[in-house]
């Protein structure tokens, strides 16, 4: 409940600041001047919502696989599309070694689950069931529709600075006032590319969360969890992990702040064991998790949430 709670006031936040933006500048330009911004970031965010899918697909180098080929994959979405009461997601493997999974497409009739090649070799069933409930919940949640929605207010501010601060340079009398709005839109983009940021950070709450309610033990996800933190500490600075890191948005975990996470997480491994399971995971429910600052700056230019955080939260729920 909280969860959603942070999330309606988030929105509300984001389409109040737009509110304000339109009064503002339809009182100092006259009613209608923000019309031609609103059209074009719609056909921005259009063009982005239709052409998306097929970038992804080339960009992870996925290759959708029949029922034939993975019967143990199709499966196991099936049974959880089935628990989350959506449709079969279309389910596909990307040829990547880095260790992942990831969900998209336009709706939820249009949903895909795609998983890296190295996933399957790395995680076991019960970390894969979890980190696939993980992904069907974003399916089921629509997550997809709702960040592209909210990307469309920095997108809207980034053209109104771009033009107002243009036009303010050659506007005659009226060009300081312009100027000025300009300022204050790019100083809103940058704020409300923050509370986009902060919206994803809570999608992945919840989707943690939905995987727990279609039936993945919390250990698992925290156990499938620290692996791919590990995997990605290990592959960072190939070619094949710079070539991904602008889409690490669509992955379980933040790439880029895997070797500064993983230190916080290999002190829950007790044992030494590579995994989380529920024993290690009961222990951090009675621990304070105690970030640094730059951990928390790094969070907050974040997707994700900081992973020690999220491990937190799964210990909150076994």
């Amino acid at each position: 409940m909280w969860l959603q709670v942070r999330m309606y006031l988030l929105l509300a936040l984001l389409f109040g600041i737009v509110y304000g933006v339109i009064v503002g500048i339809g009182s100092y330009f006259g009613v209608g001047g923000l019309i031609p911004y609103l059209i074009l970031a719609l056909v921005f965010i259009g063009i982005q919502y239709y052409v998306g899918p097929s970038i992804v697909s080339s960009t992870m180098r996925v290759r959708w696989v029949s029922d034939a080929e993975e019967p143990e994959l199709h499966r196991m979405v099936s049974e959880l599309a089935v628990k989350a009461r959506i449709p079969k997601p279309k389910v596909g493997i990307s040829q990547l070694s880095i260790p992942n999974a990831f969900a998209f497409g336009r709706s939820m009739r249009d949903a895909r689950v795609c998983v890296t090649r190295g996933i399957l070799d790395l995680l076991d069933k019960d970390e894969l069931n979890a980190v696939l409930g993980h992904e069907i919940s974003h399916i089921r949640h629509r997550d997809m529709a709702i960040i592209t929605l909210m990307s469309a207010v920095p997108l809207m501010l980034y053209f109104i600075a771009l033009s107002t601060l243009w036009g303010g340079m050659f506007g005659g009398r009226r060009g300081g006032g312009a100027a000025l709005i300009g300022l204050g839109a790019f100083v809103l983009y940058f704020v409300t590319n923050l509370l986009v940021l902060c919206g994803s950070r809570i999608r992945e709450y919840y989707a943690d969360l939905g995987g727990i309610r279609l039936g993945a033990a919390p250990h698992h996800m925290a156990s499938a969890l620290y692996k791919l933190v590990h995997a990605s500490a290990r592959y960072r600075g190939t070619s094949e992990f710079k070539q991904i890191e602008g889409g690490k948005a669509f992955f379980l975990n933040d790439l880029s702040r895997a070797p500064n996470e993983l230190r916080g997480l290999s002190e829950i491994d007790r044992d030494m064991s590579g995994t989380i399971d529920a024993q290690e995971l009961a222990e951090v429910r009675n621990k304070k998790i105690a970030l640094s600052r730059s951990d928390k700056m790094m969070e907050l230019l974040s997707t994700h949430p900081n992973m020690l955080k999220r491990i937190k939260y799964l210990s909150e729920k076994a």
